[in-house]
């Protein structure tokens, strides 16, 4: 897994580098896999990592996704949150921020089986995701299942679009 960065729309420094991670694994409700996509920053933006903590908040909140609740339908959210999956590469799109990344043919094909992805956008931010850096899948595991992290989570799934027919 190799972390990606995101290219925001507007500028917005509080931000900092918003970097995306994809992985996929398996449902223990019906074994079939899952694709995630996990976005967050490095908690580098200009007023440090509590403003950017808050600039996460704000986009998430701008956006309709609510942190800390349940799994949320992002067809449903107030601003449109768009995933287009072509040759490799997802891109995401949501107000002000728009992030493409490569992805493995195994999240590929959990995302075109189930026709979604799981998205999680954390306000926590992750000095560890360094973008260019492999990530180790101990390191993703123990962030993402952090309660704190959870709990600092938009979750909602994004139905996938593709250009083919």
């Amino acid at each position: 897994m190799t972390s990606q960065t995101a290219q925001t729309a507007v500028e917005q420094s509080h931000l900092g580098t918003i970097s995306v991670i994809a992985w996929s694994g398996e449902n223990i409700d019906d074994g079939r896999d899952v694709a995630f996509l996990l976005a967050y920053s490095l908690g580098d933006g200009s007023a440090g990592p509590e403003a950017g903590e808050k600039a996460v908040r704000a986009l998430l909140e701008q956006t309709g996704l609510p942190v800390g609740g349940g799994i949320f339908d992002g067809s449903k959210s107030k601003e449109p949150i768009s995933l287009l999956l072509e040759s490799g590469s997802a891109s995401l799109t949501m107000p002000s921020l728009r992030v493409q990344c490569l992805v493995p043919e195994e999240w590929t094909a959990a995302a075109l089986k189930r026709k979604h992805v799981h998205f999680i956008f954390t306000t926590r931010p992750w000095p560890g995701g360094t973008p260019g850096v492999p990530v180790d899948a101990e390191d993703l595991k123990a962030f993402v299942a952090d309660e704190e992290v959870i709990a600092a989570s938009a979750h909602c799934v994004i139905p996938v679009t593709t250009l083919r027919k």
